[in-house]
């Protein structure tokens, strides 16, 4: 089973894709493919696009039973320990994938009670 949903996505493309899938709402296609079949749709599908974004959902043999392929969402699929999800940017921005850059904040405290040390004891000379 293959579920593909388009967003601002030319006409031709929607065209292109009933002739292996059945459109049950606009943008919203839904049908089974064999494998080979569903990898050139989503090849027409990222080649076609153009300013277009689209999600595919289908069939497999994992766990979840599903995976899914993205082009130009601002979700992103994960594969946590063979889990398969979609992460969500965060509300500011991008997704941090490390540690915060910069100092901890007990390293700046150490160092600013060092800074301060070291002036009260010219001040006192």
């Amino acid at each position: 089973m293959v579920v593909l949903v388009l967003s601002a996505c030319p006409a031709g493309l929607r065209g292109h894709l009933t002739r292996w899938l059945l459109e049950i709402s606009p943008g919203v296609f839904v049908g089974i493919l064999t494998t080979r079949v569903r990898d050139l749709a989503w090849q027409r599908v990222v080649e076609l696009s153009k300013d277009g974004r689209a999600i595919m959902i289908y069939s497999t043999r994992s766990e979840q039973h599903l995976a899914f392929k993205v082009h130009r969402h601002e979700w992103e699929p994960v594969d946590i320990d063979g889990i398969h999800l979609m992460r969500r940017p965060p509300p500011g921005g991008s997704i941090a994938t490390g540690p915060r850059p910069g100092w901890s904040k007990a390293s700046r405290y150490r160092k600013a009670a060092r800074r301060n040390r070291g002036q009260g004891e010219e001040k006192s000379e």
